[in-house]
């Protein structure tokens, strides 16, 4: 793991935190789940990155979102295509994005509408998305989802990489968040607990 290292000046303050969803005992549910976990300890993650396995918290997860310089939310999606589809929202994609967009019940639209309503959801935000092919009770992955993971995880790193590079530079009319606030190294966190991420 990397040790904390400095932020350029003017950066904008606390981590870049990729945010896996998804419930572990109904199969392709645990998509996003899955793919942080492969994303721990990676190299290629930018330097102050927290991954963090969000599970089903839910709404619980608001504090560690409002803390986050970028975020990168990794989900099973419903969007209607072929098993094991890879599908990215940032932007006004993201806005846009139906209601019922995750396949659990209080999902990445619920956590990004009262993120949006409270003002605390971070300007680089992208969702990296798979199709299910099940969400039928069991620990395994489908065969298409599994296939597509690798997949998913390298796309999650490429916007990592983007995100980080887009939030380094805070623009002139944005307010720096207080000097106290925690900060975080490149570090992996699991289990849902937003306060040991920082």
């Amino acid at each position: 793991m990397g040790g904390p290292t400095s932020e350029p000046p003017g950066a904008a303050s606390g981590p870049l935190v990729v945010l896996g969803l998804g419930n572990i005992l109904l199969s392709d549910d645990a998509a996003g789940v899955h793919a942080v976990r492969l994303l721990e300890g990676h190299p290629s993650l930018p330097e102050h990155t927290a991954v963090v396995d969000g599970g089903t918290s839910g709404l619980s997860l608001l504090p560690l979102v409002s803390g986050a310089r970028a975020l990168v939310l990794v989900d099973a999606i419903e969007v209607g295509a072929a098993p094991g589809h890879l599908e990215v929202l940032t932007g006004a994609g993201l806005h846009a994005a139906p209601a019922k967009l995750s396949v659990h019940e209080v999902g990445t639209s619920d956590l990004l509408a009262a993120a949006r309503l409270i003002g605390v959801l971070p300007d680089h935000t992208a969702l990296v998305g798979i199709q299910p092919a099940s969400l039928a009770p069991g620990l395994a992955l489908s065969p298409p989802v599994a296939e597509a993971l690798p997949g998913m995880v390298e796309k999650v790193l490429v916007w990592c990489r983007r995100l980080h590079e887009a939030s380094l530079i805070r623009p002139p009319d944005r307010q720096a968040r207080p000097a106290s606030e925690p900060r975080a190294s490149q570090r992996s966190c699991t289990g849902g607990t937003p306060q040991s991420c920082y």
